[in-house]
């Protein structure tokens, strides 16, 4: 039999990452996005080691290696400053995991993505193209395809949406649920590592949790640059997915009698900020159709706070290509076989994400409790809450 032919709608990390493990199996792969160029604002991730494994796996490590910072810890705080528990990463993570805890910036592991995408030939990368609609027939699809002002049609044997929050091949699938506006945004900004204090320049993830808000921040660019995300309270989304916010606007959500003064030595760097309102939907089983499936944001939105969004995204597409690849003849069974594998787990993750969008912006005394919880539950117990997560494997 030739080899099958997957369509991919979006090459952000999730479709990247897909259309690089089916070429793996096998496949060809026909890689669309409807941005003209690709581009990612800039943003620093998080990858654990259940998604460091998959990049890994895939060939990728001696590309992302000059760009990644392996993070000692995740150091947590209080609004004050008190550290009240820290989870070890670095090489202890890598021993226990089997598998490194890297942060990156999303442009350097897309630009990583790309050129392993652009160097098979199995994967045909088509820019300027937008999937609008989606005919199926037995082991079949017939995709439409916007370029500009013409729609042409692609066949090929199967449809993966890997085209984000808002995605077209969603509805194509059968969904109509919207996604939930969670009333928080996230503010991000990158600064070199030598505008900020020593102790904000750690090789380490620092999180500080106050009442209706939280702050983040960690190096990427090899230790180059500082990543900062500050989450907070927003009733009203703002307009797509980078718009523009001043300084003003983020220290007034960090008011000064609550925050330690590093925190405003953080928040004041900055001159220029973007602004993400934050989306999630329910945790409900993922549901395709036909030879229709969908990975990543396209599946199951979440709220950042395990730092999970992009790694499940990577998971999907390894197990995706996983269950394509075990019975190539039948796309459609393999492809409930991967919805019916993955729909728990990313269901658990978008309820953990939410329990931490409470824990994290917990006020005064509800606060105090969880930081004493935290305290003495100590850095092992705290690093083997997140074993469930860390030490996943694709088979």
């Amino acid at each position: 039999m030739s080899a099958r032919t997957i369509i991919v709608a979006g090459a952000g990390i999730g479709g990247l990452t897909a259309a690089l493990a089916l070429a793996q199996k096998g496949f060809h792969v026909a890689l669309n996005d409807k941005a003209e160029t690709l581009e990612e604002t800039g943003a620093g991730i998080q990858l654990s080691p259940n998604a460091t494994r998959v990049l890994i796996g895939l060939g990728l490590r001696d590309a992302l290696l000059p760009s990644i910072v392996v993070p000692e810890a995740v150091v947590i705080r209080t609004a004050r400053g008190r550290a009240v528990s820290r989870l070890p990463l670095g090489e202890g993570a890598a021993m226990r995991y089997g598998a490194p805890y890297w942060i990156i910036h999303r442009a350097d592991l897309q630009a990583a993505l790309l050129a392993a995408v652009r160097a098979r030939p199995e994967i045909e990368l088509t820019l300027g193209a937008a999937v609008e609609g989606c005919s199926t027939q037995p082991e079949r699809v017939t995709v439409q395809v916007r370029r500009g002002d013409r729609v042409n049609e692609t066949r090929g044997d199967a449809l993966v949406g890997a085209d984000g929050l808002w995605s077209s091949v969603r509805g194509l699938a059968g969904a109509t649920d919207k996604p939930r506006f969670a009333r928080r945004a996230a503010w991000r900004a990158l600064v070199p590592v030598a505008r900020l204090a020593p102790d904000a320049r750690a090789p380490a993830v620092q999180l500080w949790l106050g009442a209706g808000a939280h702050l983040v921040h960690y190096p990427v660019k090899s230790g180059g640059m500082i990543n900062i995300v500050a989450i907070a309270r927003d009733d009203e989304p703002s307009e797509g997915w980078s718009a523009a916010a001043t300084p003003a606007e983020v220290l007034a959500r960090f008011p000064r009698e609550r925050w330690a003064p590093a925190v405003h030595d953080v928040l004041a760097t900055p001159t220029q900020w973007l602004k993400w309102p934050l989306y999630d939907r329910a945790a409900r089983p993922l549901a395709g159709h036909g030879a229709v499936t969908l990975l990543g944001d396209a599946a199951h939105p979440m709220l950042p706070f395990v730092a999970q969004g992009a790694a499940m995204a990577i998971e999907d597409a390894a197990v995706l290509a996983a269950r394509l690849a075990t019975t190539p003849n039948d796309l459609s069974a393999a492809m409930r076989r991967y919805e019916q594998a993955r729909g728990p787990r990313t269901a658990r993750v978008q309820r953990a994400a939410r329990r931490n969008d409470t824990i994290y912006h917990l006020a005064w005394p509800a606060a105090a409790a969880r930081n004493l919880m935290l305290g003495r539950m100590g850095s092992e117990r705290l690093r083997a809450q997140y074993d469930w997560i860390y030490d996943w494997r694709a088979d």
